[in-house]
C-alpha cells in the first residue's frame, strides 16, 4: 500500500531534507532478539514478499535523511521484522533504492517493496516517481528474483506473503474494477503455489484488511464503500483460488480483514486513544504526507506511534504493527509451529 500517488520534485525534496536532516536517520535495519532460544520456541529464517505493509527498508537510503525509512511511525518496526525476531531472525531488505533511482541488491530476505502490486509493472505506477523512480518490483518479480538468487525454499524458512492493497487502490470504482481485482487475487494464489512448489513448507498468506475503513477510505466520497467491496472481492477471489489450487492445507492463512475490523470496533480496549479517523503523522509537517517520511519530529503528538492506529491515511502505526505481529504469531503457533 502507498500513502499517496502525488509526485514530489527532487528540488522540493532536497529542501525538505535540508530542513529536517537534524531529525536523524535510522530507518533501515532491525535488531534480532539476541537470545539463543527465540521467543517463538523455534529458529526460522524469514522471507517476505509484498508491499509497503511489509517493507523493512527498501527506501531507507532516501528516507533516512529525514528520519524515515519504513511506512509506519518511524523508527518503529513493521510486522514482518517483529515476526522474524520472534523466530530468532533479523529481516533486512533484499534491495534498496537510492537517489540514483536504481535497485541495489543487499542480500537480505525482505523482498516486499512499498508501492508494489501483485503483478503490474512498476512503470504503470506513480508513487513518488520524481524521487524514487519507477523501480519497485511487483510480487511476481520479487518471487522470481528470490528464486533466481536462491534456487528454492526449505523447511527452515518462514515465508510471509501479503499483497494486493495497491491493486485495489488503483483499480477504480465497481463494477469496472472487478476484473482487475479478481485477476490480481488469482495471480497471487498462483505465486503462492509457486512458492510451495519450490520447497516452502511454512507459508503465511495474509488477506487484505478492510481498506475502506482506513482514513483514506473514510475520507473518500462514498465513505470507503467501494474500497471495502473491493477488499472483500479480492479476499473472496484469493480464498477460492487457494482452495482450487489445493493450497489451503499447505499454508497458514491469516485473516487480516476480520482482525482489523475487531481492532476498529474496540480500539480503546486495544490501547489506542485515537481511532481510524485521524493519523499520527502530521500532514502539514510530514513530507508528501507519507509514513515513509514520518519521524518523531513530525508526529501529531509525542506518543502518537502508540496512541494512534494509523501513521498516515493508509499505513499502521508502530503499535498496530506490534499487535498484528502478535496475532500472526498466534496463528502460526496454532498450526503447531513454535509457540
Amino acid at each position: 500500500m502507498h500513502a499517496s500517488a502525488k509526485r514530489v520534485g527532487v528540488a522540493i525534496f532536497a529542501v525538505v531534507i535540508a530542513l529536517l536532516a537534524a531529525c536523524g536517520g535510522g530507518g533501515g535495519g532491525s535488531s534480532g532478539g539476541g537470545s539463543q532460544t527465540p521467543s517463538g520456541g523455534i529458529q526460522l529464517q524469514t522471507v517476505s514478499f509484498g508491499d509497503s505493509l511489509s517493507d523493512v527498508g527498501t527506501f531507507a537510503p532516501i528516507a533516512s535523511a529525514v528520519g524515515g525509512g519504513r511506512f509506519t511511525t518511524n523508527p518503529g518496526q513493521v510486522w514482518t521484522q517483529l515476526v522474524a525476531q520472534y523466530y530468532g531472525d533479523t529481516l533486512r531488505p533484499a534491495f534498496t533504492i537510492g537517489f540514483d533511482h536504481q535497485l541495489s541488491a543487499q542480500g537480505g530476505f525482505g523482498y516486499a517493496e512499498g508501492g508494489s502490486t501483485v503483478a503490474t509493472p512498476a512503470n504503470l505506477n506513480n508513487f513518488l516517481t520524481d524521487v524514487i523512480g519507477n523501480v519497485e518490483m511487483p510480487v511476481n518479480q520479487q518471487v522470481a528474483s528470490y528464486l533466481k538468487t536462491h534456487g528454492g525454499f526449505n523447511a527452515g524458512q518462514l515465508v510471509l506473503v501479503w499483497a494486493g492493497s495497491n491493486d485495489v487502490l488503483r483499480a477504480g470504482p465497481l463494477p469496472g474494477a472487478a476484473p482487475t481485482v479478481q485477476a490480481a487475487a488469482t495471480t497471487l494464489a498462483q505465486l503462492v503455489a509457486q512458492i510451495v512448489q519450490n520447497g516452502a513448507t511454512h507459508v503465511v498468506v495474509v488477506n487484505l484488511p478492510n481498506i475502506g475503513l482506513s482514513p483514506k477510505g473514510l475520507a473518500s466520497a462514498d465513505g470507503g464503500a467501494n474500497l471495502t467491496q473491493l477488499s472483500q472481492l479480492f479476499n473472496d477471489t484469493l480464498n477460492a483460488a487457494l482452495q482450487s489450487n489445493g493450497l489451503q492445507g499447505k499454508i497458514i492463512q491469516v485473516d487480516a480483514y476480520s482482525w482489523i475490523n475487531q481492532i476498529f470496533a474496540n480500539f480503546q480496549a486495544n490501547g489506542f486513544t485515537v481511532s481510524n479517523t485521524r493519523q499520527a503523522c502530521d500532514p502539514s509537517r510530514t513530507p508528501d504526507d507519507t509514513a515513509l517520511l514520518c519521524s518523531p519530529a513530525t508526529y501529531t503528538a509525542p506518543n502518537a506511534d502508540q496512541t494512534y492506529m494509523f501513521a498516515d491515511d493508509l499505513h499502521p502505526t508502530t503499535r498496530m504493527h506490534q499487535l498484528f505481529a502478535q496475532f500472526v504469531e498466534r496463528q502460526i503457533a496454532g498450526t503447531g509451529l513454535g509457540h
